[in-house]
């Protein structure tokens, strides 16, 4: 597969990803906290579940658009801003992982650093894209 199809593909997953998990936390806040990832054994607070939910749809979004769109800058734009959420978010778990027994711990680091991993390895392949 060329680089591009690469790219265009791991812009979909996102996209899709973060359209998925924005509508759960959205519409369904408490079905959401209660993954034990997420709740991590911590107050339930409806308005940031659904805050969250907002963030990732609005994330969907430019990850989407740059999927249809497939214009460089559009692209690494997505991909920053994904990025900017995804890193920190894989900080502040990992220094809350005593809230999760150990069989939760590694399920969770290795999705939350794929998160991080995905984006770093596309962004190279932005350089394929035409410009604008």
């Amino acid at each position: 597969m060329s680089a591009r199809i690469w790219l265009r593909t791991g812009l979909a997953f996102l996209a899709t990803v973060q359209f998925a998990v924005g509508n759960w936390a959205l519409w369904s806040p408490r079905s959401f906290f209660d993954i034990p990832w997420v709740g991590m054994r911590m107050p339930y607070n409806a308005h940031l579940m659904m805050d969250y939910g907002a963030m990732s749809l609005a994330t969907s979004v430019v990850l989407g658009v740059s999927f249809f769109a497939a214009r460089r800058n559009l692209a690494r734009t997505a991909l920053a801003v994904y990025l900017t959420f995804a890193a920190p978010h894989l900080v502040i778990h990992l220094r809350l992982l005593h809230h999760l027994t150990p069989g939760e711990r590694m399920p969770l680091v290795i999705a939350l650093a794929a998160a991080v991993v995905l984006p770093l390895v596309l962004l190279p392949l932005t350089g394929r894209l035409e410009k604008t």
